[in-house]
């Protein structure tokens, strides 16, 4: 092994660990902080003071964090079922099918994708107020289907592409009707780009705030993001809560990850093959 092999080894060796530090450093101050019972004086100290459940049970009896966790998984797994069943027939119709304007309605689509969220805040109230569904958990699931229909449909019209029209054509010869082809066939070989784009959907439900903020009243219906701004004050900031809220609102997106992982990995790689 010569020196200059030794010495690349070694500034890789260093150059992931800094990476590692740099990514995982945010983590364990939120985790750190929301353990410490003295978060509010820590200061820069890297170690906390000690460990401590208590801002977990502020959160939960004092902050009703407890419910704002529950709507956001339901208004969350509403978004995916829906959203990844609408984007799975569309993608199939413009990647399969020809039809009168079906450049148009891709052209559209990505155009949508493109719109910056915070020019549709207000066309998107008014016409859930006209529908009376402000304040109401179906709404905003109903806005966040919206807002992740589009990646969705254009990232599995790629996914369904890269199936061979021959695997749908065997499947007609051995007396598959289409319903059957799609269920039994054409669905378990997109299921990792179905798996891809509903990350993306869990993602946007679970996260958003601007929408949630705009359309819930009803501090009972507010999900996990806009619960969590309840301990920011106007002249100071409860530490403790707010990382301990943080906490576990990362914990549902890394479990989902976990979950998936080995699906989403495949449908990355075959959804970068053709599109």
């Amino acid at each position: 092994m010569t020196r200059t092999t030794t010495a690349g080894r070694i500034g890789l060796a260093v150059a992931v660990f800094a990476l590692l530090v740099f990514t995982l450093f945010p983590v364990y101050w939120m985790v750190s902080t929301a353990l410490d019972p003295n978060a509010i004086t820590r200061g820069a100290d890297v170690l906390p003071s000690g460990i401590s459940g208590e801002h977990f049970s502020y959160i939960f009896d004092r902050g009703n964090f407890g419910q704002f966790l529950f709507n956001s998984m339901i208004v969350g797994l509403g978004t995916i079922l829906v959203s990844g069943l609408l984007a799975l027939f569309a993608a199939v119709a413009v990647a399969r099918f020809r039809f009168r304007f079906r450049t148009s309605v891709l052209i559209m689509v990505l155009i949508v994708q493109m719109v910056p969220l915070e020019a549709l805040v207000i066309p998107l109230f008014l016409q859930m107020r006209d529908y009376e569904l402000l304040n109401s958990l179906i709404g905003l699931t109903v806005v966040y289907i919206a807002l992740s229909l589009p990646f969705a449909i254009w990232t599995l019209r790629g996914f369904v592409a890269t199936v061979p029209k021959e695997v749908e054509e065997a499947a007609y010869l051995d007396g598959c009707s289409w319903p059957r082809m799609f269920w039994s066939v054409l669905l378990p070989l997109v299921a990792p780009g179905l798996v891809a784009t509903s990350v993306f959907a869990f993602i946007t439900a679970w996260n958003e705030f601007v929408f949630a903020y705009t359309f819930m009243k009803d501090g009972s219906k507010y999900t996990a993001a806009v619960g969590l701004f309840q301990f920011f004050g106007e002249n100071s900031t409860s530490w403790g809560p707010v990382m301990a809220g943080s906490t576990l609102i990362t914990l549902p997106v890394l479990i989902f990850f976990i979950i998936v992982q080995r699906r989403l990995a495949s449908g990355l790689a075959a959804g970068a093959v053709k599109g």
